[in-house]
């Protein structure tokens, strides 16, 4: 039975494992995405993620603290450029998020030897997967009913309908410009 066995060997050696985690997490401070298996990047997920949270500014609030916590993350690393940028341009970019720094996606198979793959990503460097979904509001709602809440209610309605009549127009003007080019 396996109680109490959280670490996936990997099929390697301890020394072998911990410094094969250690470049993998200074390529992904330095590329923000790489493609592995699903197990390395699981388990990559578990050794980089302490690391991000040490080196965000609310951890090192006074210059004791910053350095302790700069220190252990380089033993941990081993790369004296990846401490930096992860100190410097990835703390700022996470400094909101309370945790879950990274995001895993399967990718599928493997062709040589049909292993299972992912890409593991910091998840504030994807601007792409990030532009659809606006940042959620930080304000808490009272359960109290006011007037300004009707008011600002149908103010929302009217902008939306005002913003769903536009792109009727538009493409009503396309389809005027398709007739014009299809009678020369």
């Amino acid at each position: 039975m396996r109680h109490g066995k959280k670490v996936n060997h990997l099929g390697r050696k301890t020394a072998h494992r911990k410094a094969m985690l250690a470049n993998m997490a200074c390529s992904l401070i330095e590329h923000k995405r790489i493609n592995t298996t699903v197990a390395k990047a699981k388990a990559l997920k578990q050794f980089v993620e302490p690391l991000i949270t040490k080196s965000k500014a609310g951890n090192n609030v006074s210059a004791e603290k910053g350095t302790h916590n700069r220190r252990i993350v380089f033993k941990n690393l081993r790369d004296k450029n990846a401490v930096t940028e992860l100190f410097s341009v990835v703390s700022e970019k996470v400094a909101d998020r309370p945790g879950g720094y990274t995001r895993i996606i399967k990718l599928g198979n493997r062709l040589g030897d049909n292993a299972d793959m992912a890409m593991i990503e910091l998840v504030d460097f994807n601007e792409l997967y990030n532009a659809g979904k606006p940042k959620k509001k930080s304000t808490r709602r009272s359960r109290r009913s006011g007037g300004n809440n009707a008011e600002a209610a149908t103010e929302v309605k009217e902008t939306k309908v005002v913003q769903e009549a536009q792109p009727e127009t538009e493409s009503q003007t396309d389809n005027e410009v398709k007739a014009d080019d299809s009678k020369e």
